[in-house]
């Protein structure tokens, strides 16, 4: 593959600012901010755009913590987006092969999403260095989504026109392989509140009395239970209980659950909602309670397209895989000893472009955008391979060496494939004929209520609770791109 000068200019930009793309991933970490209430994360991202020179707006789509940043005019318009939050009680000090806390029972990054975040912000930066410096047209997005775990924010910024004039978009994860891929990847979701409205008594006094929400509560689980063996092997539906009662004499006047469904479908994920709906309205029917059902977020599957997954591909190859150090390959070995998985150490190549990929069971907030506009899917090497996310383990290696050198690469990709359809706008149009012909005669329209809006209490009182002591903890250095 040539090289052509814009795309020399982006990544000698990013060898350059290696050790400020380092620095911007590690202070993510000690962050270790929850959904919604990633304050310290996105004011740090949107520093690095603004001095770049990007036009910066926050709180996007009623989210506080989300921005959009632009930079550009005329030509196509590329849209970059990805995701910064991190996991409830998974703090794990950095390259400890054990479980260590950083700090106790606080949320923490793993899966990676703090490499993510970094990497989209030094993407871009050098994206438009080589823009301005060779005169390229076009319009670059950068959207910073957050809670991601909560399958959340995405979806609002497709409901809201965000995306209606973009072209093509791209998508950056961890992962332990340095790949892309093509093909519906994960399913459609649907994550809302049950909220069981009764009255209280006292329960030994005059029970008859009462109206117990928890037995409601209860019951809408022993009817999901049932019918999970009428479920499709593919369909997915889990909770928990946000609020249960407060003492066992009180009778509880207010229970809820939290659900999420899957299917690998739009249409089926609504009708598995739908399904829940009808058992929630029979248990509160007998147990005389009032029903609310609150839509969190509805998404649809993920979709990557080929086209873009070829031009990913053909820089990913080009770029090649880290040069990992022993020391590096015996970390990666221990944690997956550790994790009790393959312990096969880090990959030293890229995989090759396989495809269409298969449908897993997960969900990820993208899938709107996907069935938006052409949308390709960049993992980069940033991770041990076969580390389970949402474990300790996963967090391990998220601020070492290992995560510094996979973001680097990872960011090169990004930047080479946007400078690639910069370059050459055949490759979009290309892009949109391929997405075309993918989707086929389906057509997109938001699961997502239309007047819903964030949730955007969602985490605070456990970020106000671990925040300072995990603050004693954060990167103090600030290491700008230069």
């Amino acid at each position: 593959m040539t090289i052509s000068s814009a795309k020399r200019d982006a990544f000698a930009f990013l060898d350059r600012n290696a050790q400020a793309l380092a620095t911007l991933s590690d202070s993510i970490f000690y962050f270790g901010e929850l959904g919604l209430q990633e304050y310290e994360t996105s004011a740090l991202m949107r520093s690095h755009l603004e001095e770049a020179g990007f036009r910066v707006q926050a709180g996007l789509s009623g989210f506080e913590t989300a921005f959009l940043a632009t930079c550009g005019d005329g030509g196509p318009t590329i849209a970059l987006h990805t995701e910064y939050d991190a996991n409830p009680e998974n703090s794990q000090r950095s390259g400890a092969c054990a479980r260590a806390e950083i700090t106790p029972g606080a949320p923490g990054h793993c899966e990676g999403h703090n490499v993510n975040g970094a990497v989209l912000v030094a993407a871009a930066v050098a994206i438009k260095k080589a823009m301005d410096a060779r005169g390229l047209k076009g319009v670059l997005k950068v959207f910073g989504a957050p809670a991601e775990e909560q399958i959340l924010s995405r979806p609002y910024f497709v409901r809201d026109g965000h995306f209606d004039d973009v072209d093509v978009a791209f998508h950056n994860h961890i992962a332990g392989e340095f790949k892309a891929i093509h093909g519906v990847t994960h399913v459609a979701l649907i994550s809302a509140i049950f909220r069981f409205h009764g009255e209280s008594v006292h329960a030994s006094t005059a029970p008859w009395r009462g109206r117990d929400a928890l037995d409601a509560v209860m019951m809408m689980d022993a009817g999901m239970a049932q019918h999970r063996e009428h479920m499709r092997p593919e369909m997915r539906a889990h909770r928990v209980v946000l609020e249960g009662g407060h003492q066992p004499n009180v009778i509880p006047a207010r229970a809820s659950l939290w659900w999420y469904f899957r299917d690998p479908t739009a249409d089926g994920v609504r009708a598995l909602f739908e399904k829940a709906k009808r058992v929630a309205e029979g248990a509160a029917l007998m147990t005389n309670t009032e029903l609310e059902v609150e839509t969190l977020s509805a998404v649809w599957p993920v979709r990557a397209n080929e086209t873009l997954a070829h031009v990913l591909q053909a820089n990913i190859e080009e770029i090649g895989m880290p040069a990992w150090t022993q020391e590096e390959q015996a970390l990666a070995r221990s944690l997956q000893e550790a994790a009790k998985t393959q312990a096969t150490g880090l990959l030293d190549a890229p995989t090759p472009l396989r495809g269409p990929s298969p449908q897993r069971s997960p969900s990820n907030d993208c899938g709107d955008i996907s069935w938006k506009v052409p949308m390709g899917r960049l993992s980069f090497p940033a991770t041990a391979p076969h580390l389970p996310f949402h474990h300790w383990s996963a967090g391990a290696p998220l601020a070492t060496s290992i995560a510094h050198k996979g973001a680097l690469v990872g960011a090169k990709a990004l930047a080479g494939a946007v400078i690639d359809l910069l370059e050459t706008p055949a490759l979009i149009e290309e892009a949109r004929r391929s997405f075309a012909r993918e989707i086929g005669d389906v057509r997109y329209a938001p699961l997502l209520p239309a007047g819903q809006t964030p949730p955007a209490a969602m985490n605070r009182e456990a970020m106000e609770r671990f925040r300072a002591p995990m603050r004693a903890h954060y990167v103090k250095e600030r290491t700008p791109f230069a």
